[in-house]
């Protein structure tokens, strides 16, 4: 055995181990009745959200993946072997879906790492078992239980199967109720202000934005504009009502941190989760340019000789600890926004009725707020300005945090789950069905 090759068993092994343990005190405090979801209402609903959200997180996880690397392929090359896939794909990859899909997919992430929170997290105070206080402190208080937990299961493992296995991952009427619950979202308006703010950065940056569909027809546009007012004004109220709540100390922020205090770290954390949105899409922007056409901006220089050093593996690790980084920022962020206001008490934020203020509760208008100001605006930001992005300092220091995370071995479990879900399902590489892209090329297919 290779010095390597040992390496990876023990980051297997011992990452496998942690993510066990993070599972086994997950449950724990859920049939203990120490999360939110079991302590209000009951441990069984609290134990089925947090699994079936998992593992519908992992359909959208590597949805995404399976739905953005088969745009380029023609549908004739599987619609028979795989018609399910077909089903997804062949609206999906027409004129303007799979952006619209992607906005959609994004607030169900964001909403769905939410409600997972509010099933698993930890309520204050919580114990289990005896345990010493700094495993209390290391997995529970952290959140780094949780953590591990979504990360491995519902992201990760799929991510690695579904980036080779894209034909077999998505041929289920599961995947094509994800894809379609996704394009419900994004044609709601909820989160068409970022519509709006992808035209301006187009303006700013002298490219206007380039549709695959005809113009819009008087009466689209009309219905266009009243959903981006519409989404603006959610946003507004969503982030005046959140705003309410941590300045009166009205979230589930842990007990200790003073208001002001928390106010700055929602904003500092989805500048985080926003840097690292931007970072994985301006990465990709410049994977594919000569050195010469990398810029000259010192820091650009500098976080692309990291990234593309050697054979490359930095550009996938990067992903893996940038995965880590976002998760971590998503709990926190859902604890710092998630109203803690006990309904019929008479102190419901701006007086609302008990019924608003239970559906303030579920943590929907800070998955909002993190969807638009967190993550798709950076993301706009990125694309059209990659190179002046990676000029940013900080993105070289979070490019080190996330290669160190990846060093660690930390999610390596996620490698051995991603081997047991492929041997179940049967899933083979796309290249069985299709195969490569220059056997394609020479076929003129």
């Amino acid at each position: 055995m290779t010095g390597n090759s040992a390496c990876t068993l023990v980051k297997n092994v011992y990452s496998t181990i942690l993510l066990i343990f993070s599972i086994v005190i997950v449950m724990g405090l859920i049939f203990t009745e120490q999360t939110k979801l079991a302590q209000d209402v009951h441990p069984a609903l609290a134990f089925v959200v947090l699994w079936g959200l998992i593992l519908w997180l992992g359909m959208v996880e590597g949805g995404q993946a399976s739905l953005v690397g088969l745009a380029p392929i023609n549908f004739e090359l599987y619609k028979d072997s795989h018609p399910t896939t077909y089903i997804s794909t062949k609206v999906c990859h027409v004129g303007d879906n799979l952006d619209r899909y992607l906005m959609g997919r994004q607030f169900m992430v964001i909403f769905i790492a939410f409600c997972i929170n509010m099933s698993g997290a930890p309520v204050g105070g919580a114990e289990l078992w005896g345990l010493p206080q700094f495993i209390i402190d290391v997995f529970l208080v952290t959140g780094f239980a949780m953590i591990l937990l979504t990360c491995m299961v519902g992201q990760l493992a799929t991510q690695v199967n579904a980036s080779h296995c894209m034909l077999d991952y998505i041929n289920s009427y599961f995947a094509v109720f994800t894809f379609y619950t996704a394009m419900a979202i994004e044609f709601s308006g909820l989160m068409h202000v970022s519509y709006f703010i992808q035209k301006c950065v187009g303006w700013a940056a002298g490219k206007p934005i380039q549709s695959n569909e005809p113009p819009k027809s008087a009466l689209q546009a009309a219905f266009f504009w009243f959903r981006v007012v519409l989404s603006a004004v959610v946003l507004c109220f969503s982030l005046a009502v959140t705003l309410e709540g941590l300045f009166t100390g009205n979230t589930t922020m842990w007990d200790g941190v003073p208001n002001a205090v928390a106010v700055i770290l929602f904003f500092l954390l989805m500048s985080v989760v926003g840097l690292l949105e931007g970072m994985q899409i301006a990465f990709f922007a410049v994977a594919k340019l000569k050195k010469s056409e990398r810029g000259r901006a010192p820091f650009a220089l500098k976080t692309c000789e990291l990234l593309f050093r050697g054979d490359g593996h930095n550009l996938p690790g990067f992903m893996i600890g940038r995965q880590l980084c976002v998760v971590s920022c998503f709990f926190i962020i859902a604890r710092v926004t998630s109203l803690n206001v006990e309904p019929g008490n008479g102190n419901n934020i701006f007086g609302v009725s008990d019924a608003a203020q239970t559906f303030f509760n579920m943590g929907f208008l800070g998955a909002v707020i993190t969807t638009i100001l967190g993550s798709i605006t950076w993301q706009l930001v990125a694309s059209a300005f990659p190179l002046a992005f990676l000029s940013n300092p900080m993105v070289y220091v979070f490019l080190r945090i996330c290669l160190f995370l990846e060093a660690t071995g930390i999610a390596s479990g996620a490698w051995v789950l991603a081997a047991l879900h492929k041997r179940i399902a049967g899933f083979q590489r796309d290249e069985a069905y299709i195969g490569t892209a220059e056997e394609r090329e020479a076929k003129d297919l």
